[in-house]
């Protein structure tokens, strides 16, 4: 089986593995008892928070442990929107995670779009006049959600242009940057934003960890009460061995940045196998990308149908975004670029990551290729 659905969930990296049995070998205990035994779990939560600040380029102090990216990037919208009182605005790019645009409307917030180009990037020039002519007096304080690197086409954000648009006109940046750790290189002080959410499970860690850095001073009230963890804005007994992966996951992904980067010749080269011979439209192959993504589509070759041929063939892939309970629908993101009906119903996503080999990039194209003949000679009966 070929494995090409990395962004979805990354097989788990063996130092995650190993880190979580340690955990569990500490058996059952609560990192917040006194005691020898809670003490030795906090120890590896700790470690882990090190692990996780020293990734994005932050102080251990300023990343608090979730329950996931989805959790993440939910305390960062509502918990911006809670602590400023109501008074902004969250301008929410077209192509965000539903996890950020489904959290803004509902958090009671007015919410403005970012238009994205052709390109699938942000429009800067949109975005510069918007906050030219920004009444704070009518819109309160604005919060721009831009993430990082989009998930269904790997296209990479300018984080750092925007939120110093954003920052000039007295805003707040909230980025997902869940698809981007472990691909290229993340540094809160350099992307100049206020909030950054991270995962685990799409860099090689467990399912159910995530992380939310933020900005020492910015604004944030929790929306999860209890028993006061994680500096009492995310309670709830902190998830020790899910934590222990996480921070191993990261340290062994951002050491193999390098081979991930690699894996964009291997793409490349794929597309362009694909193009020639399969007439198929690359989306953002001109925009900067993550270089284990690869989107594509040819239109009236509907995702499903790709997306179950290829199961059959013994490859696993996705159309479009892997969060939707397994549904296969028109792509938001694709169309929010202006693609067409007919290109954004037609749109799959191979991804490819940490344990991914040359030969997996051949075999995605040689049977994506094989389902596009054998459905033009069934159009043609």
């Amino acid at each position: 089986m070929i494995y090409a659905d990395h962004n979805a969930t990354a097989p788990m990296r063996p130092e995650a593995r190993e880190a979580m049995l340690s955990a569990l070998d500490l058996g059952a205990t609560n990192p917040s008892s006194v005691h020898t035994k809670g003490r030795a779990a906090r120890g590896v939560v700790e470690t882990a928070r090190m692990q996780v600040g020293g990734a994005i380029g932050s102080r251990a102090a300023d990343v608090i442990f979730t329950g996931g990216g989805t959790e993440s990037d939910a305390l960062a919208v509502q918990g911006v929107v809670d602590a400023l009182d109501g008074r902004c605005t969250l301008i929410v790019s077209a192509i965000e995670h539903e996890a950020i645009a489904k959290s803004a409307a509902h958090s009671g917030a007015p919410v403005q779009t970012a238009y994205v180009t052709a390109a699938g990037i942000v429009d800067l020039e949109d975005l510069r006049t918007r906050m030219a002519n920004w009444d704070s007096e009518a819109h309160g304080t604005p919060v721009l959600c831009l993430m990082l690197a989009n998930n269904e086409t790997g296209i990479i954000q300018p984080v750092a242009e925007a939120a110093a648009i954003v920052r000039d006109a007295g805003g707040l940046t909230i980025c997902d940057a869940v698809q981007a750790l472990g691909k290229i290189p993340v540094n809160v002080g350099l992307l100049g934003v206020d909030y950054l959410s991270v995962s685990a499970h799409k860099i090689g860690g467990p399912q159910g960890v995530g992380a939310l850095w933020h900005r020492a001073g910015a604004p944030l009230k929790a929306i999860l009460y209890g028993g006061g963890q994680e500096r009492s804005l995310r309670s709830g007994t902190e998830n020790v061995a899910g934590i222990a992966g996480f921070g191993a996951a990261v340290e062994a992904a951002v050491r193999d940045l390098p081979k991930y980067a690699a894996l964009a010749k291997y793409r490349d080269a794929m597309e362009a196998r694909l193009k020639a011979e399969g007439d198929v439209v690359v989306i953002g192959e001109d925009s900067p990308r993550l270089a284990g993504t690869s989107n594509f589509a040819r239109a009236g070759f509907r995702a499903e149908t790709q997306v179950m041929a290829l199961d059959l063939a013994g490859i696993c892939v996705s159309a479009g975004s892997a969060c939707s309970s397994g549904k296969v629908k028109r792509s938001l993101v694709l169309m929010a670029m202006g693609a067409s009906d007919a290109l954004a119903e037609s749109a799959i996503r191979t991804s490819f990551g940490w344990n991914s080999e040359p030969a997996d990039f051949d075999g995605v194209a040689n049977a994506w290729l094989e389902a596009a003949r054998r459905t033009v000679l069934k159009e043609k009966v």
